[in-house]
C-alpha cells in the first residue's frame, strides 16, 4: 500500500501526533510538579490526575487500533486503577489499623502480572523449557537477594508475627515475581515491539518505587518524602499510557519465535544474579539460623538450575553439532551420504571391512529425464527420494550408499564378486518396478556398473567410481542392465543372466 498523500491523510497524521502530545506531554509536567513544590495534597492530586490521564491514553489507543488480544488492556487499566486507590488510602489515612489499602496494591499488582502473562503466552514453546528455567533461576536469585536485604530486616524488626508483618513480606516476593517476569518479557521482545517494551518499563519504574517501600520498611534506608516515592508510580502509569498509543500495541499478544541469540542473553543475565548471589553470604555474615537456612536453601536450588542449564546447554550444542554434521555429510532429498562424505566412506570404514575385497556399484536411472521433462521437476525430486528408498532397503545396513549427483547412484561394500552380482540383480529388479508418484505411475530402469577391487589392496574410491562409471555407460549403451568394469578391460563384457529391457517411462 502507498503512503496517503493527500491533504485528508496528512491532516489525520497531523491530528494524531497532535492528539498523543496533547495526551502525553502534559503528563510530564505534572509528574514533575510535586518535585517543584512539595506538598502532600499536590502530591495526591497529581498522583490522581496522572491514572486519569493514563487511562484516557488507554482508551484512544485501543479505539484507534483496535488490538486483537483487548484482556491485557483491560487488567492493565484495572491494575492502574487499584494500585492507585491503594496509594491514597496509604496517604490519607492510618495504614497500621487496616489492610485495605494492602489488598488493594497487592491486588492490582496480580492484574498486572497476569497481563503481562497473557502477552508472553503465546511466545512459549512447549518443546523448548530453557526458556522458563532461565525465567526460574532469575526469579531465585531475585528472591534470594529479596529475603537478604528486605524480608530477613523486615521479621527481625516486627515485634510479633502479624498481618501487618505478613503483607511487609509479601511485597519483596511480589517484586521478585515482577521481576522474573520482565527479565522473562525482555529477553522474548523484539526491537519492534516498542509497547511492549514501555509497559515492562512500566513495570521496573514500579519495582524501583516499591524498592524505596521496602527498604524503608526494613529499616535500611532513611525515611524518604511521600511525594518522592509517588514519582515512580506517576511515571509508570504515563509509560503504560504511551504504550497504549504506539501503534505497536496490535502486536502484543501474538505469537513469536525465540532466537538462539536470546539464550545468550539470558545466561549473561543468571551470570550477574550468581555474582550477586556469591556476594550474599559476605554481606549475610551475621545472619541467624533461620536466616542461613532460607539463604543456603535458596542458593542451593540456585546453583542446581545453573548446572541443569549447563547440562542442557552442552547437550544442544552436541545436539546441533550432529545435526550439522549429518547435513554436511547427507543429501538432502534422499537422506544418503553425499559425494564428499561417499568419497571419504573408505577410509572412514577402513577398520570395520578390514582388508575385505570392495565392490561399488554406480547406478544410474534409464527415463529419468523423460518423467522430469513430461511431469516437471517436483515429481522428479519425488522418484528420486523413492528410488533412494528402494536402494536403502536392499542394501545391508553397513553399507554405503551416497546420490552421486542428479539420477545417479553408488553403493560401496565389502562384497566378494558373486555377491555384486546378486545385489546388481536386485536393485534392477526393484528399481523395475512401478513407482506410484503423485503425478502418475511410472516406470523406469536402472544400468549398473560394478568396479571390483579383488586382491587390490591400496585401491582408492576415485579408481572404483572412474572404473565403475565406465562399465554404467557400457550397461546403458548396450542395454545390458549392469557390467563388470574387469570384464570390459579383458574384451567379453556379460550381462549378468539376462538382458535387462527397457521400459517406457510413462
Amino acid at each position: 500500500m502507498g503512503t496517503d498523500t493527500t491533504p485528508a491523510g496528512q491532516s489525520g497524521r497531523r491530528f494524531k501526533v497532535c492528539w498523543r502530545s496533547v495526551l502525553f506531554y502534559p503528563g510530564i509536567l505534572i509528574v514533575a510538579l510535586p518535585m517543584l513544590f512539595p506538598s502532600r495534597q499536590l502530591g495526591l492530586g497529581t498522583l490522581i490526575a496522572s491514572v486519569t490521564l493514563s487511562l484516557c491514553m488507554i482508551v484512544v489507543g485501543m479505539r484507534q487500533y483496535r488490538p486483537r488480544h483487548p484482556i491485557p488492556w483491560y487488567l492493565l487499566s484495572a491494575s492502574v486503577v487499584q494500585v492507585t486507590i491503594g496509594t491514597v488510602l496509604r496517604e490519607i489515612s492510618d495504614w497500621q489499623r487496616h489492610p485495605f489499602d494492602d489488598l488493594f496494591t497487592l491486588s492490582g499488582y496480580c492484574c498486572l502480572g497476569v497481563a503481562a502473562v497473557l502477552w508472553l503466552r503465546p511466545r512459549q514453546n512447549s518443546t523448548d523449557h530453557d526458556l522458563l528455567l532461565d525465567s526460574g533461576l532469575i526469579g531465585l536469585g531475585a528472591l534470594l537477594v529479596s529475603w537478604t536485604f528486605l524480608i530477613s530486616p523486615i521479621l527481625h524488626k516486627a515485634t510479633a508475627f502479624n498481618l501487618t508483618t505478613l503483607i511487609a513480606v509479601t511485597y519483596p516476593v511480589v517484586d521478585a515475581l515482577l521481576l522474573t517476569v520482565v527479565a522473562h518479557s525482555i529477553v522474548t521482545s523484539a526491537r519492534s515491539e516498542t509497547s511492549l517494551r514501555l509497559v515492562y518499563l512500566a513495570m521496573l519504574v514500579i519495582l524501583v518505587g516499591d524498592l524505596g517501600y521496602n527498604l524503608e520498611m526494613a529499616g535500611s534506608a532513611p525515611d524518604l518524602s511521600r511525594e518522592i516515592l509517588l514519582i515512580p508510580l506517576q511515571f509508570a502509569y504515563l509509560l503504560v499510557g504511551a504504550a497504549a498509543l504506539h501503534p505497536s500495541m496490535v502486536m502484543l499478544g501474538g505469537p513469536r519465535d525465540i532466537h538462539a541469540h536470546r539464550s545468550r542473553q539470558r545466561a549473561s543475565i543468571i551470570a550477574i544474579i550468581m555474582i550477586v548471589a556469591a556476594l550474599v553470604p559476605v554481606v549475610g555474615s551475621s545472619l541467624e539460623m533461620m536466616d542461613r537456612v532460607v539463604v543456603s536453601s535458596l542458593f542451593a536450588l540456585l546453583l542446581s538450575g545453573v548446572l541443569l542449564r549447563s547440562e542442557r546447554a552442552i547437550e544442544r550444542s552436541a545436539r546441533s553439532e550432529r545435526r550439522a554434521q549429518y547435513q554436511a555429510d547427507h543429501d538432502m532429498l534422499t537422506g544418503l551420504l553425499n559425494r564428499a562424505a561417499l568419497l571419504r566412506a573408505l577410509h572412514r570404514n577402513r577398520e570395520r571391512w578390514g582388508e575385505q575385497p570392495l565392490a561399488l556399484l554406480f547406478i544410474d536411472l534409464d527415463g529419468f529425464k523423460r518423467v522430469n521433462d513430461n511431469y516437471g521437476h517436483a515429481v522428479g525430486d519425488e522418484l528420486i527420494a523413492n528410488a533412494a528408498a528402494r536402494i536403502r532397503r536392499i542394501i545391508r545396513r553397513d553399507d554405503a550408499a551416497a546420490r552421486y549427483g542428479g539420477d545417479e547412484f553408488v553403493v560401496l561394500a565389502p562384497l566378494a564378486r558373486q555377491q555384486a552380482l546378486l545385489l546388481a540383480e536386485r536393485l534392477l529388479g526393484t528399481l523395475g518396478e512401478p513407482f506410484e508418484l503423485s503425478a502418475a505411475e511410472v516406470r523406469i530402469a536402472a544400468s549398473i556398473g560394478i568396479a571390483y577391487s579383488g586382491a587390490r589392496g591400496d585401491v582408492t574410491v576415485y579408481e572404483l567410481l572412474r572404473e565403475a562409471d565406465s562399465a554404467m555407460y557400457h550397461a546403458k549403451e548396450y542395454s545390458l542392465g549392469y557390467v563388470f568394469h574387469d570384464d570390459l578391460r579383458h574384451g567379453h563384457p556379460e550381462s549378468g543372466p539376462r538382458t535387462w529391457h527397457r521400459e517406457s517411462a510413462v
